[in-house]
């Protein structure tokens, strides 16, 4: 990814300002802009945990969800789900693998003085392969029953999004049938 990635800064009601390099923009004061976050399930129900590099400028080391990311300006949050994957983890889906769950959701977060404020539309992914960690991106990962048990370190919108999705009926079309309300 280039050092100058763009991200979409928003509005209070969610429509686009304009943009701001990515970087430079997730500090102590950041501007409310546009993400995703995604969750990746297998054919046996399983939920794709991640924990990010290390060299992360934002939440270094921590365990979160799949893979979360920005869209880029012009770029649908559906388009931006699959090229992160990909960049990410290695994995190539198509568009109607990709389930909404939460279009709405909104957090802010804070940790070491950088704060994340992101309007953050939350996906469902299911994929049939092992995924390929990008060392600068992710460094480990590991399949967990679902819904998560142990949710102790994890990153503050996952534990959100987490909470939201307990039982949400679109899950279904996610894991193995009768699974999402247990």
């Amino acid at each position: 990814m280039p050092d100058d990635e763009l991200i979409v800064l928003l509005a209070d009601d969610g429509q686009p300002t304009g943009t701001a390099p990515k970087l430079a923009s997730h500090h102590a004061d950041t501007p409310l802009h546009a993400a995703f976050s995604s969750y990746v399930f297998d054919a046996s129900g399983r939920f794709l945990l991640t924990r990010r590099a290390l060299s992360k400028k934002t939440w270094p080391g921590v365990w979160t969800n799949s893979c979360c990311g920005h869209p880029a300006p012009g770029e649908s949050p559906v388009e931006a789900v699959r090229r992160r994957l990909g960049y990410e983890l290695g994995l190539v889906v198509e568009a109607a693998e990709i389930v909404p769950l939460l279009p709405d959701f909104r957090y802010r977060a804070e940790l070491d003085g950088i704060v994340e404020n992101e309007i953050c539309p939350v996906f469902g992914v299911r994929v049939d392969t092992e995924p390929e960690p990008n060392p600068d991106e992710v460094e480990e990962y590991r399949w967990v029953s679902w819904p998560v048990e142990d949710t102790s370190g994890l990153s503050p919108w996952s534990l959100l999004q987490l909470a939201e999705l307990e039982g949400h009926p679109a899950l279904t079309t996610l894991l193995p049938s009768g699974e999402a309300h247990r």
